[in-house]
């Protein structure tokens, strides 16, 4: 048996049972990553030793008669955007490449604390900037299905451990797409809590009031079961959100009926891969036989976002990334005063992506610009916000394609920052307004790459998306089906 390919839920049963144990899993796990990594390179650092002592840790524990997590003795890979004590943490940039934190994110503690298995850190866009996963400073990651395809980004790296089994289960984080996008790339399930649903603190920040952690599994049941474990108040996040965490899981039942579905008009854009399009039309077929109602609804400022998205996103950028400077921590240029250390250290640390965001944010927020471009893009964002409102008075959920085509070919866009960020345009809506957004597998074009179809909530709602993700999965068959490595 081939316990790499199997689900979270499943393994989580055969543990408990004790027909196999999290050593034999995580060796199963790392015999994958070996055979495969090569051709994927999903991995920036790969944690075998510290894994297997977790795994012992963990049948230890099995032995107890203590109420066990459902992530005990699971194998996890994580975004390398998460601080792990003692463990290289880079965010795919060469400015951080000799970092190691003195200590945890609050995820990673969650995680640990549950018993789960660090398999290692996984590749990433630098400073999660960008969706194609080219943008790292340690090398490209490829689309397991496809290998001249990208995985998506910017947490192509989990996505695409988790979509050639190179882990059971992983961890993102999303700005404007960076787990919807690769996850509908790579055909898993990705899921974008509601803002100040998971605790942000230690996750090394590039938009502050757009981040947000979120998983990447081979199921819906995974996904709901890893929400259950990291979702929670934290203190330490000044944005955290102190509501209770329901029982994901309890949702997923197969009952829909009654449940109402938008369909927003704005989404079908020209330009848009025809297979996409017809591939959401027949899941949205699927989704009124399961006893879901559907009508057509209208997010007017729609053709905004994308704009909105990314004078916000940059200037917060530019801002976050200040701290950077070659004196602290991280990479140090070689130079002769103060002035020059920090020039020398932020040119030569940062690649071209980092600082095209870097320099469009502090343009935005320029004396002369801040009205012009800043303030006007926040208001614009006020009223994208007040779109889903109107909506979800009409609906229980939202549902649109997660990108507008599948994934493209390494290089294609690479030259085009524009056409790259056209990517993002049915995912960055979310982000500004703070709504939870699940993709899942909705078909293949005819090049065999994975379609992912959007899910859409209200605030704090992932218990609805999550349940009608459940029912279509129930209902098709997608899900299933491996890429060959």
């Amino acid at each position: 048996m081939n316990l790499h390919s199997l689900t979270l839920h499943e393994l989580n049963g055969k543990l408990k049972r004790h027909e196999i144990s999290s050593e034999e899993l995580t060796e199963s796990v790392f015999r994958r990553i070996s055979a495969t990594e090569e051709k994927v390179h999903s991995y920036i650092t790969p944690c075998y030793e510290t894994a297997l002592r977790e795994a012992r840790k963990a049948d230890e524990r099995f032995k107890t008669r203590e109420k066990w997590s459902s992530l005990l003795g699971i194998p996890i890979a994580l975004k390398d955007i998460f601080l792990t004590q003692g463990v290289l943490t880079t965010c795919a940039s060469k400015i951080l490449g000799n970092f190691v934190p003195p200590y945890d994110s609050t995820t990673v503690k969650k995680l640990k604390e549950a018993g789960a298995v660090t398999t290692g850190k996984t590749n990433l866009d630098e400073f999660a900037m960008g969706s194609s996963t080219e943008n790292s400073a340690f090398g490209i990651t490829r689309n397991p299905w496809k290998l001249d395809r990208v995985p998506g980004g910017s947490s192509g790296g989990s996505a695409a451990a988790v979509a050639a089994d190179q882990c059971i289960t992983a961890l993102g984080t999303d700005t404007g797409g960076s787990v919807r996008q690769p996850a509908a790339c790579c055909g898993i399930v990705g899921l974008k809590p509601t803002y100040g649903r998971i605790s942000r603190f230690g996750i090394i920040a590039f938009a502050s009031s757009l981040d947000q952690v979120g998983p990447l599994t081979k199921d819906v049941t995974d996904c709901a079961l890893m929400l259950e474990e990291i979702a929670g108040y934290d203190p330490l996040d000044s944005t955290s959100i102190d509501v209770p965490v329901p029982s994901y899981t309890s949702y997923l039942n197969g009952d829909v009926k009654g449940l109402r579905v938008g369909i927003p008009k704005e989404y079908f854009i020209q330009g848009m891969q025809a297979e996409v399009e017809q591939a959401l039309k027949e899941g949205i077929q699927v989704l009124e036989k399961t006893g879901i109602g559907v009508e057509e609804i209208s997010l007017p400022h729609t053709e905004y976002a994308v704009a909105v998205y990314y004078i916000i996103a940059t200037a917060e950028a530019s801002s976050n990334l200040a701290r950077y400077d070659g004196m602290k921590y991280g990479y140090r240029a070689p130079a002769k005063d103060l002035t020059e250390t920090y020039m020398k250290s932020r040119e030569q640390g940062f690649g071209p992506e980092v600082k095209r965001r870097i320099m469009l944010g502090t343009y935005a927020l320029s004396a002369g610009y801040y009205d012009a471009y800043y303030l006007k893009a926040q208001k614009v964002r006020a009223l994208i916000k007040k779109d889903f409102e109107d909506a979800f008075r009409k609906c229980d959920a939202i549902i649109t394609a997660t990108a507008p085509t599948t994934a493209f070919k390494i290089g294609e866009k690479t030259l085009d920052p524009l056409q790259m960020y056209l990517s993002d345009i049915f995912t960055v809506p979310t982000n500004l307004a703070g709504l939870p957004g699940l993709s899942l597998p909705c078909g293949f074009d005819s090049e065999g790459l994975p379609i992912g179809m959007q899910i859409i909530g209200k605030h704090f709602d992932e218990a609805t998306i999550l349940r009608i993700a459940f029912a279509y999965e129930q209902a098709t068959e997608w899900h299933k089906r491996k890429p060959n490595l």
